[in-house]
């Protein structure tokens, strides 16, 4: 459902591979969608390898098949809105576990795109707890359930992160465009930290954007969608320029992340 409503949370409308719109991107534009910004920077790296799992397919892990996770170093979840499968929760756990990089993208509380009673923090806190492999916690944080409509959280001064100070630049803030936060739980996994943080917060609550280690593998998660739309996609739908909002460094922040995740 990375399509549902106004969402177009794809790199590109040719999946799985982006490559067979435009061999050779040149701007966000050379491939179709709301994501293609962040597709294309890494692209033009010439270091990542791109696929998409198209809509309807199943995520694994361990079966042997082209897109399965085993052969990805990052699996990027941007807003999910169908509820994981029980198989799929323990391919994700399994996957971070033995050394994989998960990138999460939750959205606000109600941003129930496909009308199936789940939305992203629903769906995401329901991983964390209900997973099958480790039910308690296991990356050390949850979804908190708000809808903040706008704010410019800042990054923390951490000069040797390599998230907010990496090979794509230095990340000063984000932004909140209808948004949430997340809690940390640094008793439940003493990895997990903060690295941008709403207005007014700090410590273990109000936490926008965060990281954290499970196994030999790593997390990311981002508390808003708007962060990584690039305002191009799908004819019809309704998307916002937050990879060049002059009020975050997201592009950076993005692209650091996957870096980091991708151990690249």
């Amino acid at each position: 459902a990375e399509t549902a409503g106004n969402a177009d949370w794809i790199i590109s409308t040719s999946q799985p591979d982006p490559l067979a719109q435009n061999p050779n991107p040149t701007s966000e534009k050379s491939w179709t969608g709301a994501i293609s910004a962040w597709g294309v920077a890494l692209q033009q790296t010439g270091q990542y390898s791109l696929k998409t799992l198209p809509a309807g397919s199943t995520i694994s892990y361990g079966t042997g098949a082209a897109l399965d996770l085993a052969n990805f170093d990052t699996f990027v979840v941007p807003e999910p809105n169908i509820r994981f499968s029980a198989s799929e929760k323990s391919a994700l756990m399994k996957f971070v576990q033995n050394g994989g990089g998960l990138f999460l993208v939750s959205d606000h509380t109600g941003s129930d795109r496909n009308n199936d009673g789940w939305d992203s923090p629903k769906i995401i806190n329901d991983l964390l707890t209900n997973n099958g492999v480790n039910n308690n916690d296991p990356f050390g944080f949850s979804v908190d359930l708000l809808n903040i409509v706008t704010d410019n959280p800042r990054a923390i001064s951490a000069p040797t992160d390599p998230v907010l100070n990496g090979p794509f630049g230095t990340v000063t803030g984000s932004i909140i465009r209808n948004g949430t936060t997340f809690t940390l739980k640094p008793a439940d996994n003493p990895s997990v930290k903060g690295l941008v943080y709403r207005t007014g917060y700090s410590g273990n609550t109000g936490a926008f954007f965060v990281t954290s280690t499970y196994g030999t593998g790593r997390i990311a998660v981002w508390g808003d969608s708007s962060a990584i739309d690039d305002g191009t996609g799908e004819a019809g739908k309704k998307v916002y320029d937050g990879w060049d909002d002059p009020a975050g460094t997201n592009a950076a922040l993005a692209l650091n992340a996957t870096a980091w995740l991708s151990k690249a």
